[in-house]
């Protein structure tokens, strides 16, 4: 008879698989995003967020179904990145919320934690939009209702209506949203989701990873954090890494069973995860020549470490012991700073950028978080950074629409009053901290500031990195692109063209200024001679050119 429940080490399991079939495709789902930028796309954002997860669960031998469930979620708070990351943390949140505080989950329990997962990832975004990761959920939550209602009790049947739910739906994203169906892709977010849930039905029935429908490769995709620090005292005084690999013919799954036995006897903090292909291995242990002995009975050996955590622990005393000094001269400097009264305002300002970022500094921005549309920050990234600002209220510049929910999360989990300003690029940002008045209250700032933001146009130029289709234009891997109001305007092969066709797209009625900011890979005579020909066009506006020291953007253009 199939296993009915699944306690925290089961669920342990699953989420590390869900987590490694996800990275291993995460280069196919990065490719299903419409917008054919350089990005850190849906796939690499959904899979540092699952990485954060992981690295939280990865040494725990927890039984509890819900505090590994707990865990796993503040794990993806802690590194949620870009919307559909953040969405992702949301509905592992909502599920360890539905399962309560159960040691074991059954068909009944898991179906309400997929429904508490998919009304909390809802919440936690200001407007909806179906044809999404949200559609995808939320489907498989009221079709998983359903199912356990005329099935009780069966989990394995549940969690395969759950992947055939999510492929049913996902399916009909397109219908649901042009841009999708004119790019022939389903949504990138929700194929994120469900490959993550495949990754949790594998594991559940001890499938081979190369069994499951989608690639996973090594389970060992993931590195492990072992903490030393940590340790009130050493038992095992090596600690021992290694993988084994090029397994020999006779090698069982029972082998490698038998082998993660072995080494509790020898050690502690074991960790044996792979498969037939890779087994990586870890363990704390006095002696690691008989973990290397038992080890090659099932391969070869590559990638050996052996510490003396003894050692290390030694030195680490030496060096805390002739710093002493000085850390408590800075936990002096830092009682003395907790004492000051907080002042009124504060700001955070996410920039990706050596120019913009001082730029943001001339201002009078407090902290500047490193990262936008390459790398989304995480939100702890921008939770840390507000708790750095000895403010009563911090305002909060995304700078990005990938970012502006994680601000918004990291608003939520701190002290602090923190107002998210809707700034979409850094241009809108500059504007925002331009208007920032110190003698107006909280609300007319952020009114003021979220006007002056809003009256900067933008255009910005980059390149295609994949073939496809968006708003009727062909467009090749290669193709300089200008963008301008969240659409492809214009497609084709010049920098130069592009520029100066997107500008004439951007400048407005009404406006006084252009500001042309140029990237790290854009020379600055380029960039002073497109503001000079720009000037002549524009005769009747002010023309400025700074350098904004972003990456694989070559311009961002605005006008105000």
């Amino acid at each position: 008879m199939s296993q009915q429940t699944i306690d925290g080490l089961l669920l342990k399991e699953m989420v590390i698989a869900g987590a490694n079939l996800l990275e291993q495709n995460r280069e196919a789902i990065d490719a299903l995003n419409v917008f054919p930028v350089p990005d850190g796309d849906t796939g690499t954002n959904m899979s540092l967020t699952m990485k954060s997860t992981v690295k939280e669960i990865a040494a725990l031998d927890e039984h509890s179904a819900s505090k590994l469930a707990n865990l796993a979620a503040r794990g993806a708070l802690k590194g949620a990145r870009g919307n559909s990351g953040v969405i992702l943390s949301q509905i592992l949140r909502g599920f360890a919320r539905g399962i309560g505080d159960a040691e074991i989950v059954d068909a009944e329990l898991f179906a309400k934690g997929i429904k508490s997962g998919a009304e909390t990832a809802y919440k936690a975004v200001m407007k909806p939009k179906e044809g999404t990761i949200l559609t995808v959920i939320r489907v498989i939550a009221e079709d998983s209702a359903r199912f356990v209602q005329k099935h009780p009790g069966d989990l394995p049947a549940l969690l395969d209506k759950i992947i055939r739910s999510g492929e049913a739906i996902l399916e009909k994203t397109p219908d649901m949203l042009p841009a999708l169906k004119q790019a022939g892709v389903v949504d990138s977010g929700g194929q994120g989701l469900l490959t993550v849930l495949k990754g949790w039905r594998a594991a559940y029935n001890g499938e081979k990873i190369e069994d499951t429908s989608a690639n996973i490769g090594s389970a060992a995709t993931f590195e492990f954090e072992d903490d030393h620090d940590s340790l009130e005292e050493i038992k095992f005084m090596y600690c021992t890494e290694f993988i084994v690999q090029n397994m020999n013919e006779t090698v069982t799954e029972d082998d490698i069973n038998k082998f993660r036995t072995r080494l509790t006897r020898i050690g502690d903090c074991v960790v044996v995860v792979g498969d037939f292909s890779l087994v990586k291995v870890h363990v704390h242990t006095n002696t690691p020549g008989k973990a290397l002995q038992y080890a090659c009975e099932l391969g070869e050996l590559v990638n050996i470490k052996i510490d003396n955590m003894a050692e290390e622990r030694r030195e680490r005393l030496a060096q805390a012991e002739a710093a002493q000094k000085a850390a408590q001269n800075k936990a002096e400097e830092a009682d003395s700073k907790a004492d000051e009264p907080l002042k009124d305002y504060g700001m955070v300002a996410i920039s990706l950028g050596e120019g913009f970022s001082d730029i943001f500094s001339d201002l009078g921005v407090d902290y500047i978080v490193e990262g936008g549309q390459t790398m989304n920050p995480s939100i702890e990234d921008i939770l840390g950074a507000v708790d750095r600002v000895g403010a009563k209220t911090v305002f909060v510049l995304p700078n990005n629409s990938n970012v502006i929910l994680a601000a918004s999360q990291a608003a939520e989990l701190s002290d602090r009053n923190v107002v998210v300003l809707p700034t979409k690029n850094v241009a809108m940002g500059i504007g925002a901290v331009i208007a920032f008045n110190p003698e107006a209250d909280a609300e007319e700032n952020r009114e003021a500031m979220t006007e002056a933001a809003e009256q900067v146009k933008t255009g910005q130029i980059t390149f295609a990195v994949r073939d496809t289709v968006f708003e009727d234009k062909e467009i090749k891997e290669g193709d300089i692109i200008g963008i301008h109001n969240g659409r492809i305007e214009v497609v084709g092969k010049s920098i130069h063209d592009i520029a100066i066709d997107l500008v004439k797209h951007v400048v407005e009625d009404g406006n006084s200024l252009v500001t042309i900011y140029y990237g790290e890979e854009t020379k600055e005579e380029d960039a002073r001679a497109l503001g000079d020909e720009i000037a002549e066009i524009f005769s009747d506006l002010d023309v400025e050119v700074q350098y904004g020291g972003q990456p694989l953007y070559y311009y961002l253009i605005s006008a105000e």
